[in-house]
Order: C-alpha cells, then sequence, then structure tokens
C-alpha cells in the first residue's frame, strides 16, 4: 500500500507531489526514465521560457477551445503565481520585450535542481526507470529494473506527457490502457518543405519581419529555413490549421500595403523581379530565394503576379514534420473523462494532469504555466481525495 503516487517527473508530476507533499502526503514518484524533467531540461537548453507577463483574458485565450475548462486551474496559479514560485526556489527572473518570462540563469537546470531538493526535504522519494504498464485491479503496475511491481496507493496523479520526444519519456504509450484518451496530433510542430538545391545556400538563414497565414490563423514571428523545411516560432501557432490541411503562406513585407507595393513596380520592362526585390524592396538574399523558389515552374512571372506573391506567397508542398519531433501534442486523456477537479470518472482516487490531458497552445510560456497549473490543481485534489 503507497499512500500518494505520482506517475511522471516532468513539471506537472512534481508540481502534484509538491501539492500531496505539503498536505501531508507520503509521495511517491515513478518515473520511467533515468533521470527527472528531461523534456523540461531539453525545452530549457535555448533558454526556459517559464510563462509569460501579460493581461490574464489575453493569456487565457491562448488555449482556445479547451481555455474554459482550463481557466480556474490558470486563475489559481498563473503567470504571477508562477513568477513567484520561482522565486521561492531562488531564481531571479527577466523579462523579455513581448512579455517572454526566463530564469536569469537561462536555463532549466539551476530550477530544477533547487526544486528537487525542495522535493526531497518534504520526503518526496524518487522511483528512476519505472515505466507505467497499466492496471491490475486496483494494482498500478510497472516494469522496473528488479521487475515488475504492483502498487496499491491511496491516491494517484497520472501527468505522463503528450506523445513528442519519446526519446526523453513521452511516447503517450499509457493511451492504450487509458479509456477516454482522444487521439494524439502534432502541436508546434515544424514545416516539411522538399527544397530544390537553390535552397541550400540558405540553410540556416532566418525569415524576419514576416506575417505567415494558414486558414484564419496569422502569426508574425521568425522561421528559419533548414535542410528540411522551415521551424521557428513564427509558423508553431499555426499548427491546428494545417493539421486540417489549410494551406501555408507568408506575406514577405507585412508592413508595407498592397498600393504601396504597387506603388514601387519599375515604370520599366527592363528592370525584372529580381531586380525589383533587391533594389526596390530591399529584401535580403533569404527571402528573394524563397520567393523564387515558390514561384518557378510557370516561366517568367508577369508583372502584375509580383505583389500578389510577395504579399501572399504559397509555401508549395509543405507538410508538418512527424509528431515525434513536435514540441508538444493535441489530444491526449479527454476532460470529458475527468471531473472538474481531474479526477478520472471511471477509477475514483486516480487524477491526471499536464501534457497527457487534451488541450494545446503555442509557445511562449503558456505549455509549461499550463502544466504547472493543471499539476498543483490535480494534486492539491488528489490530496483531499477520501473513497
Amino acid at each position: 500500500m503507497t499512500d500518494a503516487l505520482v506517475i511522471g517527473a516532468g513539471p506537472a508530476g512534481l508540481m502534484a507531489a509538491e501539492a500531496l507533499a505539503r498536505a501531508g502526503r507520503k509521495v511517491t514518484i515513478a518515473e520511467a526514465m533515468p533521470s527527472p524533467a528531461r523534456k523540461f531540461l531539453m525545452a530549457g537548453k535555448s533558454g526556459l521560457n517559464l510563462t509569460k507577463d501579460e493581461p490574464f483574458d489575453t493569456f487565457l485565450a491562448a488555449y482556445g477551445k479547451a481555455a474554459p475548462l482550463l481557466e480556474p486551474m490558470i486563475a489559481a496559479f498563473g503567470p504571477a503565481e508562477v513568477q513567484a514560485w520561482a522565486s521561492g526556489l531562488g531564481q531571479a527572473l527577466f523579462t523579455g520585450s513581448t512579455g517572454r518570462v526566463f530564469p536569469t540563469a537561462i536555463k532549466a537546470s539551476p530550477l530544477l535542481r533547487a526544486w528537487m531538493a525542495r522535493l526531497g526535504d518534504l520526503g518526496v522519494t524518487l522511483q528512476r526507470r519505472w515505466r507505467w504498464t497499466g492496471w491490475d485491479g486496483d494494482a498500478v503496475t510497472f516494469d522496473t529494473p528488479e521487475g515488475p511491481r504492483a502498487v496499491t496507493p491511496a491516491v494517484t496523479v497520472l501527468a505522463c506527457g503528450g506523445a513528442s520526444w519519446a526519446r526523453l519519456g513521452s511516447d503517450g504509450a499509457w493511451a492504450g490502457w487509458t479509456p477516454g484518451t482522444v487521439p494524439f496530433q502534432p502541436s508546434n510542430a515544424a514545416i516539411a518543405v522538399p527544397w530544390t538545391d537553390h535552397m541550400t545556400a540558405h540553410f540556416g538563414a532566418p525569415l524576419k519581419s514576416v506575417e505567415w497565414r494558414a486558414g484564419t490563423l496569422a502569426s508574425r514571428g521568425e522561421a528559419v529555413i533548414s535542410a528540411r523545411g522551415l521551424e521557428g516560432g513564427g509558423l508553431y501557432s499555426l499548427t491546428p490549421a494545417l493539421r486540417e490541411g489549410a494551406p501555408l503562406s507568408v506575406d514577405l513585407v507585412p508592413d508595407l500595403s498592397l498600393e504601396k507595393l504597387s506603388a514601387r513596380l519599375p515604370k520599366t520592362a527592363k528592370k525584372g523581379v529580381s531586380h525589383w526585390l533587391k533594389n526596390g524592396l530591399k529584401l535580403p538574399p533569404a527571402k528573394i530565394a524563397l520567393f523564387f523558389e515558390m514561384t518557378k515552374g510557370a516561366g517568367p512571372l508577369p508583372q502584375t503576379e509580383w505583389v500578389q506573391n510577395v504579399k501572399s506567397l504559397p509555401i508549395r508542398n509543405a507538410t508538418l514534420r512527424p509528431m515525434d519531433e513536435a514540441i508538444s501534442t493535441a489530444g491526449g486523456l479527454s476532460f470529458d473523462a475527468l471531473d472538474e477537479g481531474l479526477m478520472l470518472r471511471g477509477r475514483p482516487g486516480t487524477f491526471a494532469a499536464g501534457e497527457m490531458l487534451d488541450w494545446e497552445a503555442p509557445t511562449g510560456g503558456y505549455l509549461l504555466t499550463a502544466c504547472f497549473a493543471t499539476g498543483l490543481w490535480a494534486g492539491k485534489h488528489a490530496a483531499q481525495y477520501s473513497p
């Protein structure tokens, strides 16, 4: 018999464990990997974006259709609370020009070390290489280095992650034995584009001051030309529309109107589109290369089509990269399968949190904040549960 069991040592699981321990529960965390929070650490390598400092309604809207479901949890532990919590772990923070909040140390490892030390002081036990394999009646079963184990906890919090970056522990295998799971789909995904050799010289080049569009979604943000396609924060928020098959296009000069562009067209036919892009619009080489990559094949482009293509250049043959490469996933355990405390309706005493729930959000601090908030919510409700 175990008092409180948390499955998964990512941000949601660690937050649930802290809430349970502070409520006086004796907590065991079962983690499939050799060390905790591997995806958290990987995300922090390029700068740990903890949250975003912006008005609550604006922040909440980033969660789309899941916003009403997540609202009470984020109201209880939103951007201000995330910052106070990180500061309480001794982490100095700063807010960037876009409102994104980072530790001054940038990386995730100092915060994680302080957090694990706090959990240790609270008496939390971490079992490593314990891979959850399902249930056997009331018992939770694991494959462990010592062989199969079955644990019968008083309460359980599932925080198993989604189905991307399987090498870091989130493989979505739990969906096979957890009823109420919506199929996984990629979210915040890079774009695959089959480039011709013409683009090779521009691999690694950024595309700045652009607006990307797919369906009804638009995003002004940078992307990078890679050997496999396009990647970057400017594209990730368009994933929902791209999953539905909406075509991708880009406005190479979002600050110039059609009228202003038309006024800059050359007056003589001697000056072609290449001259206009380079000298008339002062576009950098990467933008010019992308323009020709996407308009080639139909012969010389008539001047009547120059402006329209600059303002709405179709990214032909663009597809999403595989789900395992995505930053996060949509789908997972449906909120219909959970009560207001995030307890599974079909398994009393078992709660769920984090990326394994069916919600998605763009990058920019929204993902981590919702993982913290749902983990805390599930942990507090689990701590109060009695049969």
